[in-house]
């Protein structure tokens, strides 16, 4: 098992989709539940699931899956309050872990295997952090090693982590991870991603 946790910041309230998108339906489950499976099939040493918005609606999606859940009650002044509260948590087990994956709820193409392959690439390099790299830019999943987890409980409250990664280039692996760039922001994205599916893997 790989001594490297994962937290997955699903806290938002989905404004531009306008319902909760970690709720909608995505090849037989929702983007929430598949996410929290890609994490436990990682080989992860443990998993978090930062909830925030209509969290009690979200529980029903992690049952039977091992992963903690965990509240971020000021989710609403940005994502930097759900990367401080995840990180928070898994630093505070008993035996903490080396490093932390931070992955987001709705980017339904990142699998257990894609995530694996981010975590051999992590192990097998010699920087701290090792950032996905896709359609031009970086961004989630992003893995950071515990010695910067002070910066992540740092960072403002709507500020994500990609401040620290654009500021200090020389501690940051860049790995491709072309499956990451579809997210599922509005309802033209999520139209998107089922036409992708669909064409895919032949489902209607």
């Amino acid at each position: 098992m790989s001594d490297t946790a994962i937290a997955i910041l699903a806290a938002g309230g989905s404004g531009r989709m306008g319902r909760p998108k970690q709720l909608l339906r995505f090849a037989g489950t929702t983007l929430l539940r598949s996410t929290v499976q890609a994490a436990a099939d990682s080989g992860c040493s443990a998993c978090v699931v930062v909830l925030g918005a209509r969290a009690e609606a979200m529980r029903p999606e992690l049952a039977g899956l091992s992963v903690e859940a965990v509240i971020n009650d000021d989710w609403a002044r940005g994502i930097g309050t759900s990367i401080r509260r995840g990180i928070a948590h898994l630093a505070a087990h008993p035996n903490p872990p080396r490093a932390v994956m931070l992955m987001l709820a709705d980017q339904p193409l990142v699998t257990g295997e894609v995530l694996r392959r981010l975590l051999a690439a992590h192990g097998a390099g010699d920087k701290p952090v090792t950032v996905s790299t896709y359609a031009g830019t970086l961004g989630p999943p992003v893995i950071v090693n515990a010695e910067y987890f002070p910066a992540l409980l740092d960072l403002p409250d709507a500020a994500g982590a990609k401040m620290i990664w654009t500021s200090r280039p020389e501690i940051v692996h860049h790995e491709p991870c072309p499956e990451a760039e579809l997210d599922v922001d509005t309802p033209a994205d999520y139209e998107r991603a089922l036409t992708y599916f669909a064409q895919s893997f032949g489902v209607p």
